[in-house]
């Protein structure tokens, strides 16, 4: 064979060599990382088009439900992977906030309300960032602290301690008046949080808790939660394995916290308390503990329905015709909507299960990316 025509055919098994490996990368990642994708077009989408609306109402519930995507998806980076549930996380949530009020309230006010505080803290105020950052770590570092003490117990023990532990700092932080102002709220903080802020953090979220969920930790702490004995026997070390988890989803809860605070411009003691705690374990459940897609679908599915009858109990009009339900109908929706799924779907809405890649989409990115071949 003449050694013209053997080149280009030694040049097609090259491009050939190297363009099927790419192909087969580009699908693997699209596959791999889809659940996240999904979300983030997901949440994108809504915020875009409660932008376009311009409705402020529905920019505010927007708001609100992107600040419970990022509540309860921390909520599920420790519950969900090792299936011990937790009902103090809130208080990750309030040591953050209270930690950038601190550090951003107005400085006139401190002096007088909050005198107990550390010179650097009362005498100065803070750029948002670096105070959200550092209140952000705060909580971290506290979740990092209470997961050392606690994780050593095990199944409804967990629980029962971490409520006494957001009892124990509602308790301080409602008696530290020259402090955190006791029971009256802390106000005149900035108020930065738009729809594409809540969006980012959101987003920040569920990238940290799909990145933890397919690594070795998330892989580990998963096998205690089926088995925990096997899981021992294996080698894995499950105190370990729930204090890394409980420490970050305390960073997480700590990003929900300042959100929240800077929100409403506002922190109290008593917002970050029961009720809180038993609505983001409620979305939890409605959604599915066992998936990141469940964390997030559950927070769409009881905002919504939790807004329609917000605004039917405020009263709307309907051919002319004023109509309102009684005061507390979302309750007792949201309460029946729980009883439904505990009974007839255990798994939740998402079944433990998350949003898989369409077929046709990586079908379409391989034979677009292999068509060089011919």
């Amino acid at each position: 064979m003449d050694s013209v025509e053997i080149m280009p055919m030694a040049a097609s098994v090259v491009v050939r060599a190297a363009v099927v490996p790419n192909a087969s990368s580009a699908r693997t990642l699209l596959v791999r990382f889809w659940p996240v994708l999904s979300l983030l077009i997901l949440l994108g989408a809504g915020t875009w088009l409660s932008t376009l609306i311009g409705d402020v109402a529905v920019q505010r519930t927007v708001i609100e439900a992107l600040i419970k995507v990022v509540t309860v998806v921390g909520l599920y980076l420790f519950v969900g992977n090792s299936g011990v549930v937790s009902l103090g996380h809130v208080a990750f949530m309030a040591i953050a906030a209270y930690a950038s009020a601190w550090q951003t309230c107005c400085e006139a006010l401190k002096p007088i309300t909050m005198s107990g505080l550390p010179a650097f803290l009362r005498d100065r105020t803070y750029d948002a960032l670096p105070a959200g950052v550092a209140a952000v770590l705060l909580a971290g570092v506290a979740a990092l602290l209470v997961g050392l003490v606690l994780m050593r117990l095990s199944g409804l023990a967990v629980s029962i301690a971490t409520l006494a532990a957001l009892f124990i700092l509602k308790d301080v932080y409602s008696n530290w008046e020259t402090v955190t102002m006791g029971t009256a709220s802390i106000v005149g903080l900035p108020t930065y949080v738009t729809p594409w802020i809540a969006l980012a953090c959101a987003a920040l979220a569920i990238v940290v808790a799909y990145l933890y969920q397919i690594s070795s930790w998330g892989l580990a702490l998963r096998a205690t939660r089926e088995d925990e004995v096997a899981a021992a026997a294996s080698g894995i070390a499950i105190y370990w394995q729930r204090v890394i988890a409980f420490s970050l989803s305390g960073l997480l809860m700590g990003v929900a916290g300042v959100l929240h605070a800077h929100y409403l411009g506002t922190v109290s003691v008593d917002t970050f308390f029961l009720g809180l705690t038993f609505l983001t374990l409620a979305m939890l459940v409605v959604g599915g503990m066992r998936s990141l897609a469940g964390a997030v679908v559950g927070v769409i599915v009881i905002s919504a329905i939790a807004d329609v009858f917000r605004r039917f109990e405020a009263g709307v009009t309907i051919a002319g015709t004023p109509w309102a339900l009684p005061a507390g109908t979302q309750e007792l929706v949201l309460a029946a909507m729980m009883l439904l799924i505990l009974i007839f779907r255990r798994d939740g809405l998402m079944g433990g299960r998350e949003l898989k890649c369409p077929a046709f989409l990586w079908r379409k990115s391989a034979t677009q990316q292999t068509s060089q071949l011919s």
